[in-house]
């Protein structure tokens, strides 16, 4: 029996690798969702938002798997706002702490109950790429990203905000895969990008002209549909489809899975680093626990 962990699993493509994962033969899914009310599945309340409510989840959580080891954690769940004036109740910019510090805190806490050779899948984007999109990040300042000072204007900030988060996310997740802990234990670590794809609910925040070009554009043919970008998380997830030697970002464009090498910036040790040591104090882990 493979014991599987995942946020944003309740709407989008993530429902969609859900229920892949639940209807899975010898498979015990565990959904965590801030909207625990009109899912079927075994879900338990999380609430990105909040740092100590990541703490708490993952006391219950431990609880009730009392000793049992999870073999696929997948950290799906993400937010997009218009602008960068939104902040969390620890008073981080939303978009940093709830897509990035709140998965990160998250895997921290969760690393001892991982088994052996484990599969951790964290959703990237390639809109961290500067040489894909032209509002892509070409540096990284965590602390600029947690406080922004200054007073955003127009829907670009926003865009740029969740750029960078989502480099956050690729770096932790490259970080994670390169750590003593992964490496001994045998894990698989998969940055995962969906691709441009239609009919998510990231584009709620969009303004109304940018949510139709977004219905436009989805009738491009390299455009993902939600069933593609979902089956080929839970196909990550649960080892049927596996990484090539040397590689951790598996791309999804016009429905065809790729292992491309990340942006510049995704590639240096330094940034991973730095980024790593910063979250591990905003978090509260700076004396590693």
């Amino acid at each position: 029996m493979k014991t599987v962990v995942m946020t944003g699993g309740t709407a989008g493509f993530g429902a969609v690798a859900a229920k892949r994962i639940f209807n899975t033969p010898n498979t015990k899914l565990i959904l965590a969702a801030r909207d625990t009310k009109n899912s079927s599945m075994d879900t338990m309340p999380l609430d990105l938002a909040r740092l100590s409510n990541v703490r708490s989840f993952v006391q219950s959580l431990m609880k009730k798997l009392n000793g049992t080891k999870i073999d696929i954690l997948v950290m799906n769940a993400g937010a997009q706002f218009g602008n960068t004036r939104q902040r969390t109740h620890d008073g981080f910019e939303s978009t940093f702490a709830i897509n990035h510090l709140s998965h990160y805190l998250l895997l921290r806490l969760l690393s001892p109950a991982l088994a052996k050779n484990a599969t951790i899948v964290i959703t990237t984007s390639d809109v961290h790429d500067p040489e894909v999109v032209p509002f892509g990040p070409k540096e990284l300042d965590s602390e600029a990203l947690a406080h922004p000072q200054h007073k955003s204007t127009g829907f670009m900030p926003g865009l740029k905000a969740y750029a960078s988060s989502k480099l956050c996310n690729l770096l932790t997740a490259r970080a994670f895969g390169a750590s003593i802990d992964s490496q001994i234990n045998g894990m698989r670590v998969i940055a995962y990008n969906p691709g441009l794809t239609g009919g998510t609910s990231l584009f709620r925040a969009w303004p109304w002209w940018a949510r139709l070009m977004m219905a436009t554009a989805s009738r491009l043919r390299h455009v993902n549909t939600i069933e593609q970008v979902g089956n080929a998380i839970a196909d990550l997830g649960l080892g049927t489809i596996v990484s090539p030697a040397g590689r951790f970002y598996a791309s999804l464009v016009g429905g065809k899975l790729t292992w491309p090498e990340p942006s510049e910036l995704g590639r240096k040790d330094d940034v991973m680093m730095s980024l790593w040591r910063d979250s591990e104090r905003m978090v509260g882990l700076s004396n590693g626990h």
